[in-house]
């Protein structure tokens, strides 16, 4: 079993080899000589929100997001944004090594109790660790969820499970060994899994766990909101003070007080941020003074915090004036989960999927199409709309170019450079990706070329659309006894009309293709020989 010293020494030898000792070295000294252009850089994390969840996405919202929307016209808004994959803990991988989770030869889950280990393997060259390279210093604060070792008595590795937690020996097991503080980020205080959803619900500051699981978490301990919001809060195991109707407030105070002392302490070193917040997954617990803020529902509420706290960290960085020259990147890591899409549409005319078929963990539209929205007032320009095809995976290469750092070939494998798309340096009339893959809940593959899509599998790749709640969203198959799917986007943007068989050569093409870019030992989309680019 690893300790954390030899983990430490091995993730710093993994650095320089991969890279090499000169570039290693030329890489911190220009790191201090460029400390003062390069921007700091904050990414606000959200969790199953939709595409039509975002009044700029969706005119038709049951509720406005103001914050959001100015965030929107003040940078850049996406409008073919996807998830690598249609559940959280595949597609939070995708973003911290911008690769798929089928790069590590395992299938998607989503973790829960002591679920691990870690996706992020030792030799990943992650978000935290390129930027930290590059002079930066790093924090997350919030969801983690990509897995985590823990071990028992007897330094044995346990495997997920609610009962498991109480197997847990704190002190074998921290320092974590592959949590945040093993990934390039110098703070960190987050949770292991989804924060009030799944046990076990403690809190990891910098690799630590202050207060241990010992106390039993009831549902019934937690408020109601319209009496079915609390779906899907397991009970299990708790830390003592743990908060649920509170979580994203002390995520973003967190994350907060991690700008304030950096900028206080060290103003001329840029800093990385990532607030990953519970919004919008369940259950749905609106801090109390959200509540009743829009005529939405307790789902509007919880929406409502969101976008109000992304508002109160503008106004952050305006006051600090750092605004200027801080990049601000605002996500989802996959579409709007099953149960809120349908009571969102039952209860208040709202579609969270924005017109899309399909919903988190399905292969269809729905399940990956999500909001994607940058803003640089330095670089980008306002007001700009993209149709360029773009996935979570694309942040890491982009960053690069942001900040300067040469992509080796083996790290990102699937991450395009959009620096060119965002600044306005490149054509919308050519997509710099020429082909995007994601994957849905049961680790089936969906290809993008084109407006042509392709999907490895029958149906949605995730739910049943025979259930009670579903099935009124059901559609027939057009091509019944076809074991894939093939659509054109731009004629069928609803993907209503399978055309598996009539479009042999096509679907032949693309099968061919999607061989190709899983191979094991050799599959990738991103280019090689990715540069940075000089701005």
């Amino acid at each position: 079993m690893p300790t954390a010293n030899s983990f430490i020494r091995s993730k710093l030898l993994s650095s320089v080899l991969r890279i090499g000792t000169a570039t290693f070295f030329a890489f911190l000294m220009q790191a201090t000589s460029q400390a003062k252009s390069l921007p700091n850089i904050v990414i606000i994390y959200a969790d199953d929100l939709g595409y039509g969840d975002l009044s700029s996405y969706n005119p038709h919202a049951a509720y406005r997001t103001p914050h959001l929307d100015q965030l929107a016209a003040e940078g850049i808004r996406f409008l073919d944004a996807h998830s690598p994959c249609t559940i959280c803990s595949p597609s939070r991988y995708g973003l911290y090594s911008g690769q798929l989770v089928c790069r590590t030869g395992r299938k998607p889950t989503a973790f829960e109790g002591p679920g691990g280990p870690s996706y992020l393997r030792i030799d990943d060259l992650t978000l935290a660790d390129m930027l930290k390279e590059q002079g930066y210093r790093t924090g997350v604060f919030g969801k983690w969820h990509v897995g985590l070792t823990w071990l028992d008595h007897e330094g044995q590795r346990l495997s997920g499970g609610f009962q498991n937690s109480l197997r847990i020996d704190y002190k074998k097991s921290t320092p974590l060994i592959d949590g945040p503080s093993r990934n390039g980020f110098d703070e960190s205080f987050i949770t292991p899994n989804c924060p009030t959803t799944d046990p076990l619900y403690v809190y990891i500051e910098n690799g630590m766990v202050p207060q241990p699981a010992t106390q039993r978490h009831k549902r019934d301990s937690l408020p109601n909101p319209g009496g079915k919001w609390r779906w899907d809060n397991d009970e299990g195991w708790m830390a003592p003070d743990y908060e649920f109707v509170n979580a994203d407030l002390l995520f973003y105070q967190k994350t907060v007080q991690f700008i304030r002392q950096h900028q206080q302490t060290k103003p001329s070193q840029p800093f990385f941020v990532v607030l990953s917040t519970q919004i919008a997954h369940a259950p749905v617990l609106p801090a109390d003074e959200f509540t009743g803020k829009t005529t939405a529902g307790a789902r509007g509420d919880f929406v409502h915090e969101l976008d109000q706290l992304t508002g109160r960290l503008l106004a952050l960085l305006q006051e600090l004036t750092i605004d200027d020259n801080t990049l601000v990147i605002f996500h989802s890591d996959n579409g709007p989960e099953t149960v809120h899409t349908a009571w969102m549409r039952q209860d208040h005319h709202h579609d969270a999927a924005g017109g899309w078929r399909g919903m988190k963990r399905d292969g269809w539209e729905g399940g990956h199409r999500v909001p994607l929205i940058m803003r640089w007032p330095a670089k980008i320009p306002p007001g700009k709309v993209s149709r360029q095809l773009i996935n979570t995976t694309d942040i890491m290469a982009t960053l690069a170019s942001v900040v300067g750092y040469p992509l080796p070939d083996d790290a990102a494998v699937d991450s395009f450079d959009m620096f060119p798309v965002m600044t306005g340096l490149h054509s919308e009339s050519q997509s710099i990706r020429p082909y995007m893959l994601t994957q849905s809940f049961r680790g089936e593959f969906q290809l993008r070329q084109g407006n042509w899509k392709y999907l490895d599998h029958v149906g949605s790749g995730g739910n049943d659309y025979g259930n009670s709640l579903l099935k009124e969203y059901a559609l027939p198959d057009s091509a019944a006894d076809a074991p894939g799917q093939l659509y054109n986007l731009e004629a069928d943007p609803g993907e209503t009309n399978n055309l598996y068989f009539a479009e042999p050569d096509r679907r032949q093409q693309m099968q061919e293709l999607l061989k190709q870019l899983t191979e094991p030992s050799s599959g990738r989309t991103a280019p090689r020989g990715r540069k940075p680019v000089d701005w």
